[in-house]
């Protein structure tokens, strides 16, 4: 098994993203605990390899006992690399989340990055309640009504009724465009008179 390389360098986002596909890589060979502190130390490059070095020579001058086991070396390396106010700012990222101009897809991927990234396990109602606090209004309103069993449900509901919206307001942008085409260079004939909408349709 060949982990990825990480330099060490002063990213959070870097280095949690090394983390998840270690423990991914670690979870689908089967590694011992054992294993994982030697296979990881391997991957370190740069940056990386000289704080692991130091960290070594560090505990052997203070008679601490080496690092054998993948949380020890795990919780070294989120000491060093992530910041005491992290988790704090992505809680507050989290709460403030909205969907505004993403879209439902777009707005959910956000929502689970962040909770990933702080490590947030909640029931799942909760998580329901705050994804639908951070949605539009006009998506909100309509999907609160429709019944649904978890949080993927509400997902597909909210990317069909997304969808709709979307052919409506284009259905309606096409026909508003024409009655200004209308208006500039007169009346078309009489067959497409007799097909065309009322402007009274697109009023709702």
């Amino acid at each position: 098994i060949t982990l990825p390389s990480f330099h060490g360098k002063d990213n959070v986002e870097t280095y949690l993203d090394w983390e998840m596909k270690v423990e991914q890589l670690f979870s689908c060979h089967g590694i011992s605990e054992e294993k994982k502190v030697s296979l990881a130390t391997l991957s370190f490059q740069e940056h990386a390899m000289y704080w692991w070095t130091y960290l070594e020579k560090e505990r052997r001058v203070h008679h601490e006992p080496p690092i054998q086991y993948w949380n020890e070396l795990h919780r070294a390396l989120r000491r060093r690399h992530i910041p005491t106010y992290y988790d704090r700012e992505l809680m507050d990222k989290l709460q403030r989340l909205k969907q505004g101009s993403s879209s439902v897809e777009e707005y959910r991927q956000s929502m689970e990055l962040l909770m990933m990234g702080d490590g947030i396990r909640e029931e799942e109602r909760t998580t329901i309640s705050r994804f639908q606090s951070g949605l539009n209004l006009e998506i909100r309103d309509k999907v609160e009504i429709l019944p649904y069993r978890d949080l993927n449900e509400l997902v597909q509901l909210c990317s069909r009724v997304e969808h709709q919206l979307k052919r409506k307001t284009f259905r309606k942008y096409s026909i508003l465009s024409y009655y200004k085409s209308f208006k500039k260079e007169g009346p078309p004939s009489k067959p497409f008179d007799r097909i065309l909408p009322s402007m009274d349709d697109f009023e709702s």
